[in-house]
């Protein structure tokens, strides 16, 4: 069978290349930890980013060569499965099964239909600004895109979109962007900028006020970039509501042959699902992780009896190649910091990029292009944790306060170009049932409208504000 050579082929065989020339080469001599785990960490890049591979089987690809050739520590490749991200998704994966197969999502859904059904670009925009508004509460975007995803795929089932379909996709892809890239500009709404507060604070004795943040970066990064997302999805994925579809979908949703809709589980995975949208919104005055919270929440809906989720179907509502994935891409993270990658990476970047006082636009640029190319290789939530130290030696050479060589940070982490850099995207997808490769005719196009188009508007807004 004869197999064509495409593009993704030239992306991974370059990347192999340059992997063993990083392993093998003259920069193995002077630091071979960094130039080995540089060449581990591009490789798995590349598969991740083109897709070559299955994702949980690169992600054992990497864990086998940076343990193979001890280039870190056990624990802390495998620090992605201690962390509370990975948990949460756990959870997150039980939590939208018992949504879905208690007939909650398709109720839901039966109420927004009528509200959200006139048309797909309507439908589009709602889930937008229903995802949008529920990051100034919920401090976690898996929790946010447990809650609404399976609702989103249930008004899709009753507007007549079936898998694969053109509006399918479109209301996955919204749910996924919508959940995450908004909170970016809300400070306790995700976790990067949680790293980043906290490591100002601690690393600089630089603090940051809730509605200083949101002035800041709402505007422009929320409102703005969640406008521009509606118009990529309408503009990527098109479809069209047929008004009869809708109108059936106002209806009570009909019980089946094989299973009637039950309103007890109903009734008891709503009650459940308020009780943790509670306990997840007032976490600061609890002080219980969103995790531990998703993790009773988890046990509660898998007993016998209360629960809705049976026991065989607890190996089919959790995807763990997906839990794999993402452990794996936090282990990764933890590596480039660990070996000096990150901060090699940040110094290059440093030099490379131009840094001068007294030219400011430029300077603006090529910091917020530092946080985007950064978590290209550390991933999102390691931004903060390589630059965040590196703020004071950047504020000099670029002539900014420390405070906004900062803040430059989050337009860099909030520019996404590939799904493995964020894990609530692909936690998202995963539950749509919709393929995660749908996500680059978003992120793509929008990374590349955030550095042409955004970035000079947020320039001039943070003149105007007195940041600059």
């Amino acid at each position: 069978m004869k197999t064509s050579f495409s593009p993704r082929h030239l992306i991974v065989a370059t990347a192999l290349a340059i992997a063993l020339w990083l392993a093998l080469g003259p920069l193995a001599a002077a630091n071979p930890l960094a130039a080995r785990s540089a060449a581990v960490v591009l490789v798995t890049l590349a598969l991740w980013s083109t897709g070559a591979l299955p994702p949980y089987l690169t992600s054992l690809i990497f864990f086998g060569l940076i343990l193979i050739f001890g280039l870190a520590r056990p624990d802390l490749v495998f620090s992605g499965f201690g962390s509370a991200a990975v948990w949460l998704i756990v959870s997150g994966f039980i939590i939208g099964a018992a949504i879905t197969t208690s007939g909650l999502g398709q109720r839901m859904a039966s109420v927004l239909a009528p509200l959200l059904a006139g048309s797909f670009a309507r439908m589009i925009g709602g889930l937008t600004l229903a995802s949008t508004a529920l990051g100034f509460v919920m401090p976690s975007s898996v929790g946010r895109a447990v809650v609404l995803v399976p609702v989103g795929m249930a008004l899709a089932d009753r507007v007549g979109f079936g898998k694969g379909s053109n509006g399918r996709i479109g209301i996955a892809v919204t749910l996924a962007m919508a959940c995450n890239m908004p909170s970016f500009a809300i400070l306790p709404a995700n976790i990067p900028n949680m790293i980043l507060a906290g490591a100002s604070e601690t690393l600089h004795r630089t603090s940051f006020g809730y509605t200083d943040y949101l002035l800041l970066h709402f505007p422009i990064l929320g409102i703005v970039k969640s406008a521009l997302m509606i118009g990529l999805v309408l503009v990527m994925f098109p479809a069209r509501i047929d008004p009869r579809e809708a109108q059936a979908g106002s209806a009570p949703p009909a019980e089946t042959e094989d299973k009637p809709a039950d309103s007890g589980a109903q009734r008891r995975v709503a009650i459940i699902l308020l009780a943790t949208l509670a306990l997840w919104m007032t976490d600061s005055l609890h002080g219980i992780n969103p995790a531990w919270i998703g993790i009773a929440t988890a046990v509660i809906l898998l007993l016998p009896r209360l629960g809705v989720v049976a026991p065989k179907s607890f190996n089919a509502a959790v995807d763990f190649g997906m839990v794999l994935f993402v452990a794996a891409a936090l282990g990764l993270g933890a590596v480039v910091n660990a070996s000096g990658l990150g901060r090699l990476v940040g110094h290059t970047l440093e030099h490379i990029l131009p840094l001068s006082p007294g030219r400011e636009a430029l300077n603006f640029f090529s910091l917020s292009a530092m946080s985007t190319l950064t978590g290209i290789v550390t991933t999102i939530p390691g931004v903060p944790t390589v630059l965040t130290p590196m703020a004071p030696d950047l504020a000099k050479a670029s002539g900014f306060t420390l405070p906004a060589v900062l803040m430059t940070q989050v337009i860099g982490f909030s520019t996404v170009l590939f799904p493995y850099q964020v894990g609530p995207l692909i936690v998202a997808m995963q539950l749509s049932g919709e393929k995660l490769g749908h996500l680059l005719k978003i992120t793509l196009p929008l990374a590349l409208i955030t550095f042409v188009v955004l970035l000079p508007l947020d320039y001039l807004w943070w003149k105007l504000l007195g940041w600059l």
